[in-house]
């Protein structure tokens, strides 16, 4: 029986990769796109994305009172764990403050001084991971580990974000290498089971 991760990696692989020539965000083209909301809002994939991320936090020894990081790609991975967890809360960090309301750029948990861990789905260039850090930190959290799903390996998005969450570590659960590769594997297989004479 797979494990929670090989089957996260396997949901990826199938549901949020694709070969082919993407924009993205950074502006950039690449021969790839990966959608991880596609798995992290999937129910068996939000399960999943919660306990593999759960799994790391607690063999990392975070201790986190809660988990979040900035919308809109951190949001299902934060409520997954919550969910998970029963008892590491969520929050979403806001693009920009509210204007209107309490004006508040951080929704949900509110604890200052509260061990926190920042999360996202992507990692390309960081830049979202960073803006989340750094609202995390000037509210008054204590931001004590870093994570994403998938990291890009590219744009020198892990340096970036290394640097923005020192002296807390940044964890990437997956490489888009990794997801690439078992979808070029499960492209294989299937093939090869349709074509079997």
């Amino acid at each position: 029986m797979p494990t929670a991760r090989q089957e996260l990696l396997r949901l990826l692989a199938t549901k949020s990769f694709r070969l082919g020539e993407f924009k993205l965000a950074s502006g950039r083209t690449s021969d790839y796109y990966i959608d991880c909301r596609s798995t992290t809002l999937d129910a068996r994939g939000a399960k999943l994305t919660g306990e593999v991320f759960l799994e790391e936090i607690r063999n990392r020894a975070w201790n986190p009172a809660a988990i979040g990081g900035l919308t809109m790609g951190a949001d299902p991975v934060a409520v997954s764990v919550a969910v998970v967890s029963g008892n590491i809360h969520a929050f979403l960090v806001r693009k920009a403050e509210k204007q209107h309301g309490t004006g508040q750029r951080i929704e949900g948990f509110r604890e200052k001084g509260a061990r926190v861990v920042i999360v996202d789905d992507v990692c390309t260039t960081g830049s979202s991971t960073i803006q989340a850090i750094e609202a995390a930190r000037e509210f008054g959290f204590n931001v004590v580990g870093v994570m994403c799903l998938v990291e890009r390996e590219e744009a020198q998005g892990r340096p970036a974000v290394e640097q923005a969450a020192a002296p807390a570590p940044f964890v990437a659960v997956f490489t888009a290498s990794d997801v690439k590769r078992e979808h070029i594997a499960l492209s294989a297989q299937h093939s090869a089971v349709r074509w079997k004479p």
